[in-house]
């Protein structure tokens, strides 16, 4: 089987629940599994290079395995470029929104706020490590106090998005970082300063980035320098390289590199 094969499986459906109003794209998958909880939450950003060509169907996968382990999943949905108002900064208004609503959702659903960890992958990784960057900053917030999280496990994320933009990161169709922010960082320099992870460091909580040293689509120094910077301002970031493996399979929880990531998010929610 591919790495590949994944993003064309539908997982079982989740409840499908709107956090905003403004847009179609603006709703997340609730999973949460049997029994009375509270049961700690994880939170999952697919990615697509902000695009609107993938959804969030494939990141399904390691949702319904995460609640089948014993964990609610929060699989969202967010504007991408393609959409109309997507791209910066209606995608972080979206996952800001989604990651807020999940207030409201525990007043229907049993689920434990004080113990919530985010994840994402390329660039729903950055988005993880975006959020995970609001804990700290303040001058982030769109919503009031962002919910407390306590852990980001970003997997083959773009984290920096000015070295993302200064190595030319593209895929067929250009360079998705300027398309995301609207230019170079020479052109929009303060959408860099706002959307870049690297930017608001430190966090303040743990950012367990994944990243395989075979992918080809996002480099594995752009995760490197992100946790060399996190660790720099003293944040208690790590590194699991993964040897000889590509950019999809950390996300698939069917193979061995996707347990890795399962692992650490379950690592991070029962500790």
């Amino acid at each position: 089987m591919s790495s590949r094969d994944y993003l064309a499986r539908t997982p079982a459906a989740g409840i499908r629940i709107p956090y905003a109003s403004e847009a179609p794209e603006q709703f997340g998958d609730l999973r949460v599994p049997a029994g009375p909880g509270p049961f700690p939450v994880a939170v999952v950003i697919h990615g697509g290079w902000w695009r609107s060509t993938h959804g969030l169907t494939y990141a399904g996968h390691l949702s319904e395995a995460l609640t089948g382990d014993g964990f609610a999943s929060w699989n969202i949905e967010y504007r991408r470029v393609g959409n109309p108002g997507g791209g910066y900064p209606a995608t972080l208004y979206d996952v800001t929104a989604a990651l807020g609503e999940l207030r409201v959702i525990a007043s229907d659903y049993p689920l434990d706020l004080e113990r919530v960890v985010v994840t994402g992958h390329s660039a729903g990784g950055h988005l993880a490590a975006w959020l995970a960057s609001k804990q700290a900053h303040r001058e982030l917030d769109l919503f009031g106090p962002p919910l407390p999280l306590i852990g980001a496990v970003p997997v083959a994320g773009a984290l920096d998005l000015v070295h993302t933009s200064a190595m030319r990161v593209a895929d067929a169709v250009g360079i998705p970082v300027h398309d995301f922010l609207g230019g170079t960082p020479s052109d929009v320099p303060e959408h860099y300063a706002f959307a870049s992870p690297t930017a608001w460091l430190p966090t303040g909580i743990p950012v367990i980035a994944v990243h395989g040293t075979a992918d080809e689509v996002v480099p594995l120094e752009i995760s490197r320098r992100y946790v060399r910077r996190a660790q720099a301002a003293g944040d208690r970031a790590k590194l699991i390289v993964l040897d000889g493996i590509d950019h999809f399979e950390p996300f698939d929880p069917s193979t061995k590199a996707g347990a890795v990531v399962w692992d650490t998010i379950s690592e991070l929610l029962t500790r």
